[in-house]
């Protein structure tokens, strides 16, 4: 252990920012004990491949100083990734912890910008080491060619957010344009919503509005199955919202694999989870549906897109204009007709959501949305093939027409869920 530390940032300087990428936390608390030894202002990031799956094939770490890479990671896997990581083009610098003398110099020749020993570490090589590339680093990016480059990447369709670096475009509406981003704040890949405004539409004060609603609707709620929102601001007069981006995709997605009735029941109590939180604190989604249920790589599900979502005190105003809002496979009833909705009108949609996962279809389908609408107040109920019959009260008591016969909160749903898995 080095007697004196050596202190590379000084006071109001941004801390050292290391990304540490092993599936052993032991390894990355040594790490980090190495590191603050000579370092007075680190911030250690642990990456598991195993339970994170491989980085982002777009990731470039441009919010880290340094990236350093357990030999362990990857489940023995880990020169491959030392190879694709050196191969993407400006990636931070590498330092890489072997598991032998061979593994050591097959990594230098890959790549890497120094090596140690996992075993065992020289502590002053390693800290003047980690200090030269620091330091070579924030050099690099200090540089006015770079800086240059690095505005150019982060103009979203001429719209420049400073500290995001653009990959591509994955999706828009009339109201924004959803990005995939890397974020230098965040140190990872994220979605990033830039609202779309034009003086020409007469209804763009309305999509403003909207728009910031669901930042705020939002700011305020942690949850691991409601979207996680990192940052919001307002660049070029636009503004936008930073939030966790979903390698795995929706549950569309997912719909095209088989998906077993005890799977089906998880990803719903996990949104009734969901659901649970946002009516307790007066808001509605109003638009449930697999694409708006995305997946983490660990498989849990989370609840997205809150641009149509509404205080419970406003629905009454809607109401009464007679607004359709939501998408009309999915609608209750009540919502369709543009009737007064509550928390219970969600549980309907979650009900349909249900049937589609577990029969691969929709209960209704009609050829035009009217058709739809009415098909959803007035025709029966779904019925289950004989194998399911016994989750056929689950379904009858989610879609029932009249919301009096409804669970009457997702707390309540959740209970029956509880007691159904037991079976599954």
């Amino acid at each position: 252990m080095l007697t004196q530390k050596a202190i590379l940032t000084g006071k109001g300087q941004q801390p050292v920012r290391v990304l540490c990428i092993t599936d052993q936390l032991e390894f990355k608390r040594w790490i980090e004990h190495q590191l603050e030894a000579f370092l007075s202002n680190v911030m250690c990031v642990h990456y598991s491949p195993l339970a994170q799956s491989w980085l982002h094939e777009d990731f470039i770490a441009t919010g880290y100083d340094l990236v350093l890479l357990d030999g362990a990671a990857n489940n023995g896997l880990a020169l491959q990734g030392l190879a694709d990581l050196v191969s993407r083009k400006s990636f931070a610098p590498i330092v890489y912890f072997a598991l032998s003398k061979d593994e050591l110099d097959q990594a230098l020749v890959l790549g890497a910008k120094a090596g140690f020993s996992r075993v065992r570490v020289n502590h002053r090589e390693f800290a003047a080491e980690l200090r030269e590339l620091i330091e070579q680093r924030r050099r690099l990016k200090a540089s006015l060619s770079l800086q240059q480059a690095s505005q150019d990447l982060s103009r979203f369709d001429g719209v420049l957010i400073r500290g995001h670096r653009l990959i591509q475009s994955i999706g828009s509406n009339s109201a924004s344009k959803v990005y995939l981003a890397e974020s230098e704040k965040e140190g990872a890949i994220v979605a990033l919503k830039v609202f779309s405004h034009s003086q020409d539409q007469s209804d763009s004060a309305e999509k403003y509005e909207r728009f910031m609603r669901e930042y705020q609707l939002l700011a305020n709620i942690s949850h691991p199955n409601i979207v996680q929102i990192y940052d919001f601001g307002v660049a070029d007069d636009h503004a936008f919202i930073v939030m966790e981006y979903f390698r795995q995709g929706d549950l569309r997605k997912r719909m095209q694999q088989p998906i077993s009735v005890l799977e089906a029941l998880n990803y719903i109590e996990q949104i009734a989870g969901a659901l649970a939180v946002v009516h307790r604190v007066g808001i509605l989604h109003r638009d449930i549906k697999p694409g708006n249920i995305m997946v983490r790589n660990d498989g849990s599900v989370v609840l997205i897109d809150f641009g149509v979502a509404l205080q419970m005190q406003s629905t009454m105003k809607d109401a009464k204009l007679g607004n359709i809002i939501g998408t009309p496979y999915y609608m209750s009833p009540e919502q369709g007709y543009g009737e007064h909705v509550d928390a219970r009108s969600d549980l309907y949609s979650l009900g349909v959501m249900l049937y589609e996962l577990l029969m691969l279809k929709r209960p209704y389908i009609a050829d035009t949305i009217m058709n739809l609408i009415y098909m959803h107040k007035y025709l029966p109920l779904p019925i289950f093939p004989v194998h399911l019959a016994w989750l056929q009260p689950l379904i009858d008591r989610l879609m029932a027409k009249n919301p009096q016969h409804r669970y009457q909160s997702a707390d309540e749903l959740i209970a029956a869920i509880s007691v159904l898995k037991n079976k599954a």
